[in-house]
């Protein structure tokens, strides 16, 4: 469903992502980890168009979508969960789900709007208790849980996530990934960027590992446990 071919990237002079490939099949949770500073976060917002790629191509459900603007890639059916959640802290959490949902309220789909929304309180009860509390006053866990729920709203086909964990105690790290788990089964698509190798890959289908803006192994996430590098720099075995 998302394919990534070949893509380099640079910040001025500094060589950011080195011929990046991966890719996710539809229904699939595929995991990409590696150190702070790997390049993993410049991925997501390459392949989204928030960040020019100096060269190679980006496919999502066979379709080029290399050159489209970022917009555009989301009213085809990419949704990101971005780092640091960037919500609109004095809006209300209802409101910022709504938002999620803009390009879809403009194409008058009401009703299902309505209903996504109650979907998602279903899997956050937390954010319906909440609801008309501003985003800026939640937990981080449950900013969180907002930002994964405004998401949603979009109707993806595909989601991209960078470091839900981050910042979170791990309690509520175990209670997200569960959720992102819980996504899956429901036949969500998903990219998973993550620093917490253990959590990615015990929820994930296949891996990839980044470091310094290459990706050095590949393979299903069976083994890459067993691969020696893996279990000694990521798993602390």
């Amino acid at each position: 469903m998302i394919e990534v071919k070949g893509i380099n990237v640079f910040y001025g002079s500094i060589q950011a992502l080195k011929e990046v490939s991966l890719s996710v099949n539809r229904g699939e949770i595929v995991a990409l980890i590696g150190n702070n500073g790997a390049g993993k976060s410049t991925l997501i917002k390459a392949a989204v168009s928030l960040l020019p790629k100096k060269s190679g191509e980006v496919y999502f459900d066979r379709r080029r979508v290399t050159s489209l603007s970022t917009t555009a890639i989301i009213r085809i059916g990419i949704s990101v969960v971005p780092e640091s959640r960037r919500l609109f802290g004095p809006l209300s959490v209802i409101d910022n789900l709504r938002l999620g949902a803009y390009l879809r309220q403009k194409n008058a789909q009401g009703r299902e709007v309505q209903r996504d929304l109650e979907a998602v309180f279903e899997l956050f009860p937390l954010l319906k208790e909440r609801s008309k509390q501003s985003a800026g006053t939640l937990s981080g866990g449950e900013q969180q849980m907002l930002a994964i729920g405004r998401s949603l709203m979009a109707k993806p086909k595909a989601i991209l996530m960078d470091e839900p964990s981050t910042g979170l105690a791990p309690i509520i790290i175990r209670e997200i990934f569960g959720v992102i788990k819980r996504m899956k089964e429901d036949g969500n698509t998903i990219l998973l960027i993550e620093q917490n190798a253990r959590m990615a890959l015990k929820i994930s289908d296949r891996a990839y590992v980044m470091e310094l803006g290459r990706i050095t192994l590949e393979g299903d996430v069976k083994t890459l446990l067993e691969t020696e590098d893996v279990k000694k720099l990521y798993l602390g075995a």
